[in-house]
């Protein structure tokens, strides 16, 4: 069996004075180190995870602001389309109105020219009528008779002409 003698009992004394003194000063710091450590990883990680849902957050606001630059960049370019096509428009129908008032100016002067033309060749069929009714006046003593064969031939020959010229 065991003997309980003093020794012993000066051991057991011993180690709980020695348990008691490392208590006091090993065991409380050190288990408040630990529980200071461990309030301090806690912390972390709830800061960890608050930056990381503010991160989150952020890049949301991110994507709706990226998202919303594009589709006013896109109403940009549709508007710059748009005005592009309008100028295009205004240019054809600028380029059709003048194409309009060229042929317009054109044919006034084709017609200018038509009755400048028909003036002319009046002047040298009168010309030539009033030479060969000399002619015929000069072997033909009625006078009379040759005026009328005259005017009739230059009234025929206007009424043609209006006629062709018309045409």
């Amino acid at each position: 069996m065991i003997e309980i003698n003093a020794t012993i009992l000066a051991q057991i004394l011993n180690f709980l004075i020695l348990v008691v003194i490392l208590r006091a000063v090993a065991y409380k710091p050190v288990a408040r180190l630990l529980q200071q450590r461990s309030n301090k990883i806690k912390n972390d990680l709830d800061k960890a995870e608050a930056d990381r849902k503010a991160a989150e957050q952020t890049l949301e606001q991110y994507k709706v602001q990226l998202a919303d630059a594009h589709k006013k960049a896109q109403a940009i370019v549709d508007k710059a389309n748009q005005t592009a096509r309008q100028e295009h428009d205004a240019a054809v129908e600028e380029t059709r109105k003048e194409i309009e008032r060229m042929k317009i100016s054109a044919q006034a002067e084709i017609e200018s020219e038509r009755n400048r033309a028909f003036e002319e060749m009046k002047s040298q069929i009168v010309t030539l009528s009033l030479a060969a009714a000399g002619k015929v006046v000069s072997k033909n003593i009625d006078t009379k008779e040759n005026d009328k064969l005259v005017n009739d031939f230059i009234s025929k020959l206007n009424k043609d002409m209006f006629v062709d010229l018309k045409k």
